[in-house]
């Protein structure tokens, strides 16, 4: 998910009540919904987990067990300087560390929860296993929950400043909203996934991933993986809760090819590329004595991501006489 909705939901929880508990406990909360993606600088390192975006910091190890209490004791550190500083703080509430770690990690477990629900997914189990976890039931960018989210903060906190008690109810409403929406749209899913194995019976498709359009969540595009072929639907249970309907014919994905082998380890660009896809598929093109070798992911090689995972690498062809 986008890091405004990721906030959203650490801020919702404060208003919920939790903000509460300790001075910085805002803080923690939206601090710690957005802690995972500081993977995000630290694309050049060598080591592929964390080279990789969603994995090692999404994990339980790297994001439920050292983020939060790393971001704790920042905390903790910057309220003791301001303590000694003479500040004074508007909340007016104490200092309880307990606190402020359990918020922390609160925070940081909505995180890989929300961005689980993707289908850009993450490497829960990192550094143990590249497995990736993808349950498909939201969009990278879902406008609905950052409009309800939004919505209930305003309200919670026009409540609050008027020293309304009921100031925390909008924000517990509307978290309990979104748990039936992420709820629904995992039934959804369910049904779009099980339309596959039913179109591709008696064959099993090896992976299948259903990504809901932008704005129309109930919706599903479907691309899956048969026997070293890509299979593309759309799924409307609005139409049908058990049918696909724009069914393309299948497309060999590509990575047979003995180039396309030969070309996984071809630049580090590559091996973090192929520790990060989960629906590889490859392009070669050969010139004479060279060849080149594109990689995409069947996620994003069509509609609106098209055109901006390629990764490629140039290489002797075989050809004879070269």
């Amino acid at each position: 998910m986008d890091n405004l909705t990721h906030s959203l939901v650490g801020w919702t929880l404060g208003q919920a009540g939790l903000k509460k508990r300790t001075r910085k406990g805002l803080a923690a909360l939206i601090l710690g919904a957005n802690a995972p993606d500081i993977d995000v600088f630290f694309g050049w390192v060598p080591w592929v987990p964390l080279a990789t975006h969603r994995g090692f910091t999404h994990g339980l190890v790297g994001g439920l067990l050292l983020l939060p209490p790393l971001l704790a004791g920042l905390l903790w550190l910057l309220d003791r300087w301001q303590v000694r500083r003479g500040a004074r703080f508007a909340s007016g509430l104490p200092m309880h560390f307990g606190w402020l770690l359990a918020l922390s990690y609160v925070g940081c477990i909505t995180h890989p929860l929300l961005d689980w629900q993707t289908s850009y997914a993450i490497q829960l189990l990192s550094p143990f296993s590249s497995h990736w976890f993808h349950a498909d039931s939201l969009f990278i960018i879902d406008i609905w929950i950052i409009l309800g989210l939004g919505f209930a903060i305003w309200r919670s906190m026009r409540r609050e400043a008027r020293e309304d008690d009921t100031w925390r109810k909008p924000a517990i409403a509307a978290l309990a909203v979104l748990a039936v929406y992420i709820s629904a749209n995992l039934g959804v899913t369910g049904l779009a996934k099980r339309a596959v194995h039913a179109e591709e019976a008696p064959k099993r498709p090896d992976i299948v991933v259903a990504t809901p359009p932008p704005t129309l969540f109930w919706r599903r595009q479907l691309v899956w993986r048969t026997d070293g072929t890509i299979g593309r639907a759309e799924f409307d249970p609005l139409r049908s809760p058990s049918r696909l309907y724009a069914v393309a014919p299948l497309q060999p994905d590509g990575m047979d090819d003995p180039l396309a082998q030969k070309a996984l380890n071809a630049t580090p660009e590559i091996v973090r590329f192929m520790h990060w896809s989960i629906l590889p598929i490859a392009q070669v093109e050969r010139k004479g004595c060279e060849a080149t070798v594109r990689y995409n992911d069947a996620r994003f090689a069509d509609g609106m991501a098209a055109g901006r995972f390629w990764v490629s690498a140039t290489m002797p062809s075989g050809a004879q006489g070269c």
